[in-house]
């Protein structure tokens, strides 16, 4: 599981340390690297993922080409925009400049770990996330509940 938070700055060369509670939960290729597959996100994020966590993503994303036009449209703005990566040898990955450009990243960022995927934000729009949704944080309780996005009634 993806936890926690952290500061990071990208490299001259668009490599971005990966830190170790995010590499311990990445597979290693047949060479000994870690790997894992990078998309675009929601909200202006990035999502890394695992590759059993990606192919979990696969299970719940019909692959049917005929199921209608905004499926399809989801599925082509996803799958363009999937890189699969590994770590160098001190735990860097690549971003790609597309990637890059879609979350605006710049030199400075923050790894966010959600669960079965980590997010990449750059600083200003991770804390302006934080800034916008903090105060909504007991009122998500519906969410943990099962209730979906709902409100909580105040009620426990």
């Amino acid at each position: 599981m993806f936890g926690g938070e952290s500061a990071h700055n990208l490299d001259s060369k668009n490599r971005l340390f990966i830190p170790k509670r995010i590499q311990e939960e990445l597979p290693r290729n047949d060479e000994g690297h870690r790997t894992c597959v990078l998309t675009r996100g929601f909200e202006g994020c990035l999502f890394l993922f695992s590759e059993p966590g990606f192919q979990e993503v696969l299970m719940r994303l019909e692959t049917q080409p005929f199921v209608g036009k905004e499926q399809r449209k989801m599925q082509r703005l996803f799958f363009s925009n999937t890189y699969r990566g590994q770590l160098d040898g001190n735990g860097r990955l690549l971003v790609p400049e597309k990637l890059k450009e879609v979350a605006g990243l710049e030199r400075e960022v923050v790894l966010v770990g959600v669960a079965k995927r980590a997010e990449i934000w750059s600083k200003a729009a991770w804390e302006s996330f934080e800034e916008d949704s903090s105060a909504d944080f007991d009122d998500l309780d519906g969410v943990l509940r099962g209730d979906g996005n709902a409100p909580s009634s105040g009620a426990t």
